[in-house]
Order: structure tokens, then C-alpha cells, then sequence
């Protein structure tokens, strides 16, 4: 009889989940676990996970603890390097094996080695990105120095993703009493120590006046409801807008904890596009959403050399103005749209696209501030972080990473005058 522990990591969802997929049908019993990271300071001074990013992750963990639960799965939560609270996980439920999804980053790399240094079989599967890599044209290692040759290398071999699949509702319930949470961190305390004030929780997940429901079936319904008007159509257009609700489609939000497969979005694009018929704007959906698998692969690629203070370019170290970046952190640098964009950063966990890059440029190229400890700010902020999509669009701003032009500089009052001209956006934002 197989017994195997699932690791959940960005995946918390059951549908389309092939790693997930495998452990249910292939073991006999599951055990399923999420490991959270221990607290630990940026370089910069701040948490490198801030309220509004650990609300989000609490509501979303609840939300699938509920679905696992309809089908008799308990979820497990530990607190630690998993490299050490796995392995012991494992002998106090007598897990044979260990599943999880692989993931490119370099810290989640890292612990994929350590855990199989430590000897316990390990089952890996990557499932993170709308393309596999071995449908790629080329191998990773290859990977096309910017992202209009990776998506025009795409096209020419028409490489599409592969449907999502259906959570397997047949796989055997697990044996009550098999569940037992370790005593180095009862579940318990974990839920009441990390529960957020009720002022917060309605603060951090109130966007554009919309509260988004955490979980699978908030992406789902999601993805419903986008889809069931014309929005997709009129992507094109809105997508830049500083703020509203379905002016872009959040699917970030979800993609983000894994409660949404990139799959399943670029199905449910498909789907409207046979009802509805393809358009420019429809298509761009798509074009975003390889975007970000292109991030995904340069860290597989480039791994920590994208970290590096120069990235990839291998020049001098960047400056910084530890004054001046605390001023863009906390919204006072006197630009009025910058500290409009910043405060509702602070303020929410969210940002629109446009504002990110406004701001991203104003820290590296305004104030002379180095790019990681913006993207560090990104990442304790942002409630959709993703951290090879984070780490590559502000390598991409600075000029460190692959975009071909060596960086974009905004000018912040050009953007004021095109996205705000009638200011609605600082006068919401600047008085926070």
C-alpha cells in the first residue's frame, strides 16, 4: 500500500492539477500539507511578506482545506524549512513518498534539492505555466534571448497548451484518523496566531471597491462572470486603466496561490472565443498570459544570475537612497501620481499593470534606487505576487533583464496627463 504526502505549494486548487492528479490516483492513501516559511527580514528592513499578501494566502488555504474536506482530505500546516519538517512529516504518517509541483525560482529550487538530499522519494511535476517544456521548440536552456522570438518561435510550430483536467472525484477517501498535525506546530494555534484583524481582512482584499473571494471556486466563478459579457473584447483598450474592477482581468489574483491554472484561463479564453469570436483584444489575453510563461522559463534558464545586483547585463553594482526609497515606499515623494499608485499599494496589496511599471521606473530611474529592493517591496505588498513575473518585469525596467531596448523610463507626468487626466485616480488615493 503507497502512502503519499502532497506538498502544496502555488497550486491550491484540485482541478487541473496534474501533480495532485498523480498522488490521488497512483497512491493509495494522501496525506496533503502546506509548508509556511519561517518570518524573516529583507535586506531592506521590512517583512518579505506583508498583511494584506498573508490574508490573501489565509483565505485561499481555508478555502481549499474546505474543498479537500468534501472529499475527505484533511490539509496539514507546518511551519519551517521543508527540508526538515517534511521528511519529519512523513514519519509520523508513515508517507512513503513525497508529491509536489516543481517550481523554477531559485529559493524554490534550492528546496527541491535539499529534499531529495535528504533521501525520501520524491515525485515532482512541473505544471506551473500554460506551455510544458517539453513542448517547447527548443530546450530551456535555449530559451530566446527576449519574449517576441520565444512567442513568434510558438506560433510558427503552433505550440498550444493542452486542456486542463478534471480533478479525479473516483480517487479512494483516505482512512479516518490518518491526519495527525505535528506537535512542533499545533493547527489550531497556527490559524489563531496568524488570524488577521477583522479591520485588515477587509482592507487587504477590497479591490477597486470589489471583494474577490478567495480559493478555487472564486476563480472559477471568476472566470465566469469575466467571460460572460464583452470585456475580452474591449481588452485592449482597458487594460491600462489605473483602477476598476473589469477593466483588466485579475486572473493574477488567482494565478498567484494557484487557485487558477494558467491552463485553465487560457481555456476559458478559448471557450469564449468559439461563442463569441476572436478579436485583437481577446488574443492579447493570450499574449499576456505567455508572457508570463516566459518568465517562468527564464528562471529556469538563468535561475540565480537573475538575482544578481546587475542580472543578467553583468554591470556595476545599482545605487540606492535608502531615504529616497523609504519616501516611494510609504507614498510621500511628491509626485502626486506616484504617491497615489504607492499608497494604494500600501493601502490594498494591489496595483494595475500600468501603475507598476509608472512606479517600478520612478524607483530605479527618478530616484536612483536599486531594483531589488523595489521588487522586495513588490513582493511584501502584493497580493498576485508571483515571483518570477515580479523579478522579471523589474529586471525588464531597469534594463538588467531581456528587454531589448536596455529599459523603460516613464515619465510620470506624460502617464498623469494620458491614464488621470482628470485625476480622479490621485484625488481617490492621496489622501490615505
Amino acid at each position: 500500500m503507497t502512502h503519499t504526502l502532497y506538498w502544496f505549494r502555488n497550486d491550491l486548487r484540485l482541478e487541473d492539477n496534474p501533480a495532485l492528479t498523480r498522488a490521488l490516483t497512483q497512491a493509495s492513501q494522501v496525506t496533503t500539507v502546506f509548508v509556511h516559511p519561517d518570518d524573516a527580514p529583507t535586506a531592506w528592513g521590512f517583512e518579505r511578506v506583508g498583511p494584506h499578501r498573508k490574508t490573501w494566502l489565509r483565505c485561499s488555504l481555508d478555502a481549499l482545506q474546505n474543498d479537500l474536506a468534501r472529499m475527505g482530505v484533511q490539509l496539514l500546516e507546518v511551519r519551517g524549512n521543508p527540508a526538515r519538517v517534511l521528511p519529519e512529516l512523513m514519519r509520523k504518517v508513515n508517507a512513503d513518498q513525497l508529491g509536489f509541483e516543481s517550481l523554477a525560482a531559485p529559493e524554490e529550487q534550492q528546496a527541491e534539492t535539499a529534499l531529495r538530499q535528504t533521501g525520501v522519494p520524491v515525485v515532482s511535476t512541473w505544471q506551473t505555466t500554460l506551455i510544458h517544456p517539453e513542448q517547447l521548440p527548443f530546450s530551456v536552456r535555449a530559451l530566446p534571448g527576449s519574449f517576441t522570438p520565444f512567442r513568434q518561435a510558438l506560433e510558427k510550430h503552433r505550440i498550444e497548451p493542452s486542456q486542463p483536467i478534471k480533478y479525479p472525484r473516483h480517487a479512494q477517501k483516505p482512512e479516518p484518523g490518518l491526519f495527525m498535525a505535528p506537535p512542533a506546530l499545533p493547527l489550531d494555534q497556527h490559524k489563531k496566531d496568524n488570524a488577521p484583524q477583522p479591520e485588515t481582512t477587509q482592507q487587504a482584499i477590497t479591490l477597486h471597491d470589489h471583494t474577490p473571494t478567495a480559493g478555487e471556486r472564486g476563480a472559477q466563478a471568476h472566470l465566469q462572470a469575466w467571460f460572460a459579457g464583452t470585456q475580452a473584447h474591449e481588452y485592449k483598450r482597458t487594460r491600462n486603466a489605473l483602477d476598476g474592477w473589469s477593466s483588466s482581468t485579475k486572473f493574477s489574483v488567482w494565478l498567484a496561490t494557484g487557485a487558477l491554472s494558467a491552463r485553465a484561463a487560457a481555456h476559458a479564453l478559448h471557450v469564449f472565443e468559439q461563442r463569441e469570436g476572436r478579436s485583437e483584444s481577446s488574443g492579447w489575453i493570450l499574449f499576456e498570459l505567455l508572457w508570463r510563461d516566459y518568465f517562468h522559463f527564464l528562471h529556469a534558464c538563468h535561475g540565480r544570475r537573475l538575482y544578481a545586483p546587475s542580472g543578467l547585463k553583468g554591470r556595476a553594482q545599482p545605487t540606492h537612497d535608502p531615504e529616497a526609497f523609504e519616501r516611494w515606499r510609504m507614498g510621500r515623494t511628491g509626485h502626486a501620481l506616484i504617491d497615489a499608485g504607492m499608497n494604494e499599494l500600501r493601502h490594498t496589496g494591489y496595483l494595475s499593470n500600468r501603475m507598476r511599471q509608472i512606479v517600478a521606473s520612478y524607483c530605479i530611474h527618478d530616484l536612483g534606487c536599486d531594483w531589488r529592493a523595489g521588487a522586495a517591496w513588490f513582493e511584501h505588498c502584493l497580493i498576485d505576487y508571483d515571483v518570477c513575473s515580479n523579478t522579471g518585469n523589474w529586471l525588464y525596467i531597469a534594463g538588467l533583464g531581456t528587454d531589448p531596448r536596455g529599459g523603460r523610463r516613464f515619465n510620470p507626468d506624460k502617464q498623469a496627463d494620458e491614464y488621470d487626466r482628470d485625476g480622479r485616480y490621485r484625488q481617490r488615493w492621496s489622501a490615505v
